[in-house]
Order: C-alpha cells, then structure tokens, then sequence
C-alpha cells in the first residue's frame, strides 16, 4: 500500500505586525492534530479535504498528525516551529516508511529564528526521509517562494484565484502529480525565479481583467509542452522584511533542463513590465464618507473594506478609524465587522442583552501607533462565534472567533469579537442575526477576499486606506533585510 503523509503548517508573516504568532495564536485559529484534522477538514473546499479525498479513492495509507494555523501576525515563535516538526517527525518515526508527503502550506512564513519558514520545514522533513521520497505542497498565491524552497520540494503549486476559491481543486492537482510521480511516470522538478520588485501582478487580484489574469493565461498556454507540468504565479506578500519577499515565478517540470529556468526569467520580466499597472484603487476615510453620502442607496449595500487594517495581512483588526468616519457621518442601517476588542466584548456580556455600555473600543494592540473610541451603544446581541463557512472560499470550513457581540451604535450594528480574523464571509454577520441584505451600508475588516462572499450582492464596492499595517504605503515603511534596490522603494 502506498503511504502517505498529510500536514499543514501555515502563517502569512507581516513582519511589521507587533503581535507574535505563538501558541495561543494557533489554538485560536486551528491547531488539529491526528483525529482532528479529518474531523474539521472533510467536507470543506480546503487543500487538506482534497488529499484527504484524493488518498481514498486512491487506496493509500494516510497518516496526518497536524494541521497548523494561525491569523496573519508578527513572526512565528520558535516553539512553535518546533512543535509542528516535532508532530511531523514523530510521525515519521513510528510510522515509515513513507512515499510521499503533502503539504499544504502558505509560502510567506517568517520564524523568529528564520525569516524562511517554509524552506526550513522543508529541511526538516528532508533531512529525516531523504532525498527520494515525494514531498509536494500547495501555497498561497502570496507566497514569498526562496531558492530553498524550490530545492527541498519536488512539486509546489500556488491557488490560482484571489479570492483564494480554488483550494481544492490545487490540493487535487498537487495530489495527481504526486500519483504520477510515485508511478515512475514523472519526475518532478522545481524552478523559481524572481525579480527585482516586492509588489506586482495587481498583488494577485484575479476578479478583473489586469496583470495577474493575463500572467495566468501566459502560464496556463506553457502547458502543452510535454515535459512542464505546472507553471505558477505568485503575487509574493510585500509586508514581509525578508530577502525573496515579492513576486515569483514556479515552473513544476519533469526533469530538469536550463530551457525551465529560462522561461521562468522570461514570465518575470512580463511581471516587470506591468509592475506599475495595478486595479487597486483606496481612498481615504474622509473621501469614503464624501462618496457614500453621495450614493443614493436601493436594495443592495455598499461594501467599505478596511484595506488598511486587514486582520488576513497582519492587521491587528482593532483600527477604530473607519468606524469613526461612519459614526462621525452619522450612516444609518450599517453594519461593521469586526472590531477585535476581547476587553470589551467581555464588558458587553458582563452587561447583558439590552445594556447600555460605555466602551473604549479598539486601538489597544499597539496604543502609541493607534488609538481607541469612546463609544455609548447599546449590547444587542451575543454570541460564541462559531460557525462554518457558507460562501465560496473554503466552504464548509468551522469558524471560531470567539465571544462576540453586537453594539448599537448610533445607526451601526458593530460586531466586537474576542478573536483576530478577516471577514470574508456573510456568515460573520449571519450567526450574530444580521442579514447584509437588509443593510445599507457593509464595512469589514478586509483588503480583497470579501470579494468571493460580497462582490455578488453589493451595489459598490470603496476600499478604505486609513493608514494601518497593511497600507500600501510601503515606501513609509523600514525596509532592512530586502533585497536591493527593488521596486517600489527604490527608483528605476
């Protein structure tokens, strides 16, 4: 019987987020081991569903000791790290040998004792089974890919969409290659390449025309030669301080030929033409407001996406600068999701239902960079903050924000949650009773994956800057360890 190991470790490292990404970080997002990990991910439209299922059919024997999680932050702790491996190489131990191991990993992990997460687990893995067993893993389309990476593995695969929507079916092709591979019918090869920019593509977004689709369509046209087995587009994740940050180009091939690295080079300078090209439009909170009062408002909401303040990017989600705007503009039949403020969500549940609470909401992750908001509202729902996915991006996926509530204030229904997480789902509102259809106005703490959920019901879409972590501003930013020079922080 073929044997197959199955794990997920992933983080998305801004690394000019103060918050670490430690334990508790992971226990509050996902952090399955064996039993688990089947339990929370059949079903759903995720990358470990599709090994999982992918193994079945296929008849394999499929170990799967962990699955690893956390909300974008600072750098993963070492602790950290060493437990993830520890899980994964007890595993081999009492279980090898093995065939294969998938992967499903993100591609942009910075550890406080490596700015190359990935490349390091890919090193731990190697060094214990070798060099001839399979290990395969899909990534993030914002992966920051290294050499590294690139040596240790036989095949890599980035998601194709962002919205990240098509998880699954990457997991199944990840899976396939793999099966050829242990059939002697392929042999599998990594190239990476990359240019001189931390930013590019339109930073990935693939739900209008623009450099991403077309980059992809370039890629997609690669596969009819014989021997290119997969070409992958990373948009890279510019918020990471690391060498290799930026965009990159994966060429999965069977066997290795210098014509691979060649055509590599070739998507990268298309990369590097396009870089000034991008569909990403923010304004400010002031000229949010200015357009939203100018709206006239129907059956459908307008969506205001905290861009600046994404918790999916290493926002710390308690930016109150939007939500002022909102208050201070006096938007009524509004809904805001989420402030993360476990303080005052736990004030608000001390209360009760129908409380009039005083709040100083937000602003407390980092108090000498953002402030907090003296609010008067009243406590109008409260909730566990579990629930599973419903819209397109990981389907049928569990959900555990923490203890929320609802605050009323003035003509805004704000969710404050005890737990950090992006909104990319109508059910952050539905399981605290709130129906974004019936609203006016929608404001999430989110750049782009909300896209998936609200694009469809949303009469405009305005993407707020009101100058967070996650800006893209990054030219204000200190740049240290990047490759130099690079664009955009350096002139060309």
């Amino acid at each position: 019987m073929t044997k197959v190991l199955i794990a997920g470790f992933k983080h998305e490292t801004n690394t000019f987020c103060s918050l670490p990404a430690d334990m508790n970080a992971y226990r509050a997002r996902a952090l399955y081991q064996e039993g688990e990990v089947r339990g929370n991910f059949l079903n759903t439209r995720t990358e470990i569903a599709a090994f999982l299922d992918f193994a079945k059919t296929e008849g394999w024997g499929i170990r799967h000791p962990i699955h690893a999680n956390a909300t974008p932050s600072g750098p993963v702790k070492k602790d950290v790290f060493d437990f993830v491996c520890d899980r994964i190489l007890d595993c081999i131990c009492d279980n090898e040998p093995f065939d294969a191991v998938l992967l499903c990993l993100h591609g942009a992990m910075v550890c406080e004792h490596t700015e190359d997460g990935e490349g390091e687990l890919l090193g731990v893995i190697r060094g214990r089974l070798g060099p001839d067993v399979i290990v395969a893993a899909t990534l993030d389309l914002h992966a920051n890919v290294t050499d590294r990476m690139a040596e240790l593995a036989d095949i890599l695969i980035p998601y194709r969409t962002y919205p990240h929507i098509d998880q699954y079916e990457v997991g199944l092709e990840v899976a396939g290659l793999v099966k050829r591979a242990l059939n002697g019918e392929i042999k599998p090869v990594v190239t990476v390449r990359r240019g001189s920019m931390l930013d590019g593509v339109d930073h990935g977004r693939t739900t209008m025309p623009g450099p991403m689709t077309e980059m992809l369509k370039r890629a997609a046209d690669l596969l009819s030669s014989p021997d290119i087995l997969n070409v992958g587009i990373c948009a890279g994740f510019p918020w990471a301080d690391i060498h290799d940050a930026g965009p990159s180009v994966i060429v999965v091939s069977d066997g290795v030929k210098a014509a691979h690295g060649a055509l590599a080079e070739l998507l990268v300078q298309d990369i590097w033409y396009k870089r000034q090209i991008s569909t990403i439009q923010t304004m400010s909170v002031d000229d949010a407001m200015l357009q939203v009062k100018a709206f006239v408002y129907s059956n459908k909401p307008i969506i205001l996406a905290d861009f600046s303040d994404n918790p999916g990017g290493g926002g710390y989600g308690d930016d109150i600068r939007l939500l002022r705007g909102m208050v201070e503009a006096n938007l009524q039949n509004a809904a805001f999701a989420a402030i993360y403020d476990p303080v005052s969500a736990n004030l608000c549940v001390e209360n009760g239902l129908g409380a009039i609470v005083h709040l100083s909401l937000g602003g407390n992750t980092d108090p000498e960079r953002d402030e907090s908001f003296e609010v008067r509202g009243t406590v109008k729902a409260v909730t566990d903050g579990l629930f599973r996915l419903e819209g397109p991006m990981m389907s049928g996926l569990r959900v555990n924000i923490g203890t929320t509530v609802v605050v009323s204030i003035g003509g805004i229904d704000v969710l404050v949650t005890s737990s950090r997480s992006q909104v990319y789902d109508q059910m952050y509102f539905k399981h605290a009773r709130i129906d974004p259809l019936l609203k006016s106005v929608i404001a999430v703490k989110s750049a782009h994956h909300f896209r998936a959920a609200f694009q469809p019901i949303a009469k405009e879409i305005i993407l707020v800057d009101g100058g967070g972590v996650t800006s893209r501003n990054y030219c204000e930013r200190e740049y240290k360890r990047v490759r130099r020079p690079i664009f955009p922080l350096d002139i060309f």
